[in-house]
């Protein structure tokens, strides 16, 4: 178990960098809804010991833009941010890969890739019945450099234990390690994969939470949250040990809940490639 002895900081810095012809561009993140809530796919009939097919979270992307939601490729680059050409090469891999795996009956595992999950903050080709876009105006308020805005999985006044589940969140701002303000806001029921965009949405610095798969625990990180996990008990007492640095979390929580064989997710095993986008 760990202890949250932590102190909050907001004040940033930022160095200065000058780029010169000889040094390398940092890589372009492509923008994505949110992961997949099933990370993995076997055949029925066997299969589970084969080296498995890996489509990147990128190629995934272009997939469910293009074939789902009926994108045309140019509207695909625009929501991504990346030009139709490289929406060609990706989507051309993504579904070289699909029918590789269909074909040759092999695994299929989606992880990986250059990557930043939307906020919901971008109007422009955005999905349909987008939940990051209708909260993003709803609880868009200002955060004074000092406020630590912490989200808890929440049930009837107690952390809820699988985060993916969570029908609510209760958002707390913290400010000299005292609760100046709270509020229970729904979670639109989004799978875990896009759980991490909606806290990203309401601007969440940390969470507090039961069980939490690996797939998930990266989409936090990769939206800059810090994870609580592990915890239990009353919520409102979870925040208060949290600001004064006495809580006690698992810092290396799994969720067992997908762990079996039928669910086709194992959220415990998901690595969806942590990534240097700047």
């Amino acid at each position: 178990m760990g202890k949250g002895d932590i102190q909050w900081s907001y004040k940033w810095h930022m160095p200065q960098i000058i780029w010169s012809e000889s040094m390398p561009r940092p890589r372009k993140c492509r923008k994505v809804c949110c992961l997949p809530d099933n990370d993995g796919f076997v055949p029925v009939r066997g299969g589970e010991e084969l080296t498995p097919i890996v489509l990147n979270v990128n190629e995934y992307e272009s997939i469910r833009l293009i074939d789902r939601e009926g994108f045309s490729q140019e509207q695909c680059g625009e929501y991504m941010r990346i030009a139709r050409t490289t929406v060609q090469q990706i989507y051309a891999a993504a579904r070289k890969k699909l029918a590789d795996a269909l074909v040759e009956g092999l695994p299929l595992r989606i992880e990986g890739g250059d990557f930043t999950l939307c906020s919901g903050n971008s109007a422009a080709y955005g999905c349909k019945n987008c939940y990051q876009q209708k909260i993003h105006p709803m609880h868009e308020k200002p955060k004074g450099d000092n406020i630590m805005r912490i989200a808890v999985t929440y049930e009837n006044g107690e952390i809820f234990q699988h985060f993916g589940h969570t029908e609510q969140f209760k958002i707390y701002d913290v400010e000299d390690g005292k609760i100046i303000s709270s509020e229970v806001v729904d979670a639109g029921g989004s799978g875990h994969g896009a759980l991490a965009g909606v806290l990203s949405a309401l601007k969440v610095d940390a969470l507090i939470c039961g069980g939490i798969g690996g797939g998930a625990q990266m989409a936090l990180s990769d939206v800059g949250i810090r994870l609580y996990g592990g915890v239990s008990g009353n919520a409102d007492a979870a925040v208060e040990a949290l600001a004064a640095g006495e809580l006690d979390f698992n810092p290396n929580v799994r969720c067992d809940h997908h762990d079996h064989h039928g669910e086709g997710h194992s959220c415990g095993s998901h690595g969806c490639g942590h990534h240097s986008c700047d």
